[in-house]
């Protein structure tokens, strides 16, 4: 190619990534980005600091229409997108707050996935269209208060009674669990763990809210409680035995965070540009500092290696071929990086990181809740440490 016809370097795509992007999967993004900059932007520093969601079901009905919820499945009123599409609408969803994506990611990759891939048909006539629309609101039960990183260990537990079930127990830190609708729920039985599909109104069952957090503050975080709560003996997944259940459902949700926690990156990067253009100090912009210039640099080589780790790895998913290691691959490796550029671009802001006027600091703390969920850092390097040398030191 000659330098007549070489495109122009982009700063906003130094590596020329859309161009590995069909035009659908721009018109996924692009869709999914107008909408979170009309509904989501104006008002999320306000949602922020008073630690709410206000609206939260009119939202998912907003989604629903968007195509956004479990838009990967098919059937069912689902939307049949791509895997590469699925993480665009992640990384466009958390661009705008964390919080956002959260709801679509526990809505679509875990409680819709649950019963699209475990459930009867019977399930999935009853909820997914309703979940697809944003009709009805899912939340996701397998984290307990003493169970995090070892959901072996669950305490929660479904004991028969007659042809009904009878389910007792508590789960915590469950998003989107004080609106949900729906719960999928895990528990221990005597034939081992079993997902059962719970309506929220059920007798026995409650959902409070959690309150004084400091991170996801912009998403509905609640606790279940399950106090004999019968259940019939169809509410149990048929196919959706052992802990192989929960876990593949976690994979799917993973996914979606090492796109997700980009658009947070991408987000705080960009803020610190703009920021760095204008502010002067010492005659001119801080951006014509080589320091400064160092920092934009290597952010823009960490954010970009991880675009291109999440294509690579939603290609994989499409074609069929990706495995929950390399998706802890990208989790580790994503999140991990994203939280090191809004720390770096909170520096570049000084005293005005800290403010809401900017995202920078929004963004960093709902990271930190990002790098615990769905596997913490230290979950996630044993799995790909018992992947590289075939040892298992999960327990010591």
């Amino acid at each position: 190619m000659s330098a007549s016809t070489t495109p122009p370097f982009n700063p906003a795509d130094p590596l020329g990534i859309d161009d590995l992007l069909a035009p659908e999967d721009l018109a996924v993004r692009d869709t999914v980005r107008s909408w979170a900059a009309d509904r989501v932007l104006p008002h999320i520093a306000d949602w922020y600091e008073c630690g709410e969601l206000p609206g939260v079901r009119e939202l998912a009905r907003e989604l629903g229409s968007l195509g956004a919820l479990g838009m990967s499945l098919t059937g069912y009123g689902c939307a049949g997108a791509s895997a590469v599409q699925y993480g665009l609408a992640c990384l466009e969803l958390e661009a705008a707050d964390s919080g956002i994506r959260s709801l679509v990611s526990v809505q679509g990759s875990l409680a819709m996935y649950a019963i699209w891939k475990f459930g009867s048909e019977e399930q999935k006539q009853q909820w997914l269209p309703r979940m697809a629309a944003g009709e009805v609101i899912g939340c996701f039960g397998l984290t307990e208060p003493d169970h995090g990183s070892d959901p072996a260990g669950m305490r929660t537990y479904a004991k028969r009674d007659g042809s009904d079930w009878v389910l007792s127990g508590r789960k915590m830190w469950i998003t989107n669990g004080s609106v949900a609708g729906v719960a999928v729920v895990w528990a221990r039985t005597d034939d081992g763990i079993r997902g059962f599909v719970v309506p929220t109104d059920a007798p026995g069952f409650s959902a409070p809210e959690i309150k004084h957090k400091w991170s996801l503050r912009a998403s509905i975080t609640s606790e279940l409680v399950m106090d004999d709560v019968r259940l019939p003996q169809d509410a149990v997944l048929p196919e959706g035995t052992g802990l192989r259940g929960p876990l593949s459902c976690l994979t799917h949700a993973r996914y979606g965070i090492v796109w997700g926690a980009l658009g947070a990156a991408r987000s705080s990067f960009e803020a610190a540009l703009e920021y760095a253009k204008t502010r002067e100090q010492f005659g001119k912009p801080i951006a014509g500092f080589q320091l400064t210039q160092a920092k934009f640099a290597d952010m823009a080589v960490e954010l970009h290696k991880g675009l291109l780790l999440a294509h690579h790895l939603g290609t994989r998913m499409d074609a069929g071929t990706l495995r929950p290691e390399q998706v802890s691959f990208g989790k580790l490796n994503n999140v991990r990086e994203a939280i090191d550029i809004c720390r770096t671009s909170r520096t570049i802001l000084g005293a005005n990181g800290i403010s809401l006027e900017y995202p920078v600091m929004r963004h960093a703390t709902n990271l930190e809740s990002v790098l615990t969920y769905e596997g913490t850092v230290e979950m996630h390097q044993l799995v790909l440490g018992k992947a590289l040398t075939g040892q298992d030191a999960f327990r010591g």
